[in-house]
């Protein structure tokens, strides 16, 4: 829906500009480039410039929160272990990348998307995997319980790591048939 009413937002600007640009140009017979636009020259009342204005600037804070909107937000969130020896920062994203990188060399896995939440002593884990339309959903699903998750949790010393996964299937390769 954004990116439609986005297209078409652009469609009209960019007719209405290509018209204003004929007529300037003199491309338009039966419109007089030297025209007055408006009768008179007398200027509006000064509540109707108000109003104008007011919406001018309401319209330009909704453009810029949905500029605002439109960059990722990705909060980068670290564990912290401190004990006498000293204290060990961790981003997640990091804890999770050999795991991701892991997966995304299954066969039909095309990208793997890792994000650990919560605290370091009682993590969660969501996955979103994009695999190819003729992937084994249940291998690759195998595989992540039977091979990856127990060297995840190994790892991060957490014997329960709750986890969702969430597949997204891209269209299957040229040539290969959907069934």
């Amino acid at each position: 829906m954004n990116r439609f009413l986005l297209g078409l937002l652009g469609l009209v600007l960019l007719v209405a500009g290509g018209g204003a640009l004929a007529i300037t140009l003199g491309h338009v017979p039966r419109v007089d480039r030297g025209a007055v636009l408006v009768p008179g020259t007398a200027l509006p009342p000064t509540g109707v410039l108000w109003v104008v204005a007011a919406v001018a600037v309401l319209l330009a804070l909704l453009c810029l929160r949905w500029l605002v909107a439109q960059v990722p937000r990705r909060e980068v969130t670290s564990w912290r272990w401190a004990d006498e020896a000293g204290a060990t920062r961790l981003s997640t994203s990091t804890a999770v990348a050999p795991f991701a990188d892991e997966v995304t060399a299954y066969p039909g896995v095309r990208k793997v998307d890792a994000e650990l939440t919560g605290p370091h002593t009682a993590p969660r884990l969501a996955l979103v995997v994009r695999a190819h339309g003729d992937a084994d959903l249940r291998d690759i699903r195998r595989r992540i319980d039977d091979e990856g998750l127990p060297r995840l949790r190994e790892a991060l010393e957490a014997p329960e790591l709750p986890t969702t996964i969430e597949f997204r299937i891209a269209a299957a390769k040229a040539g290969a048939r959907v069934r």
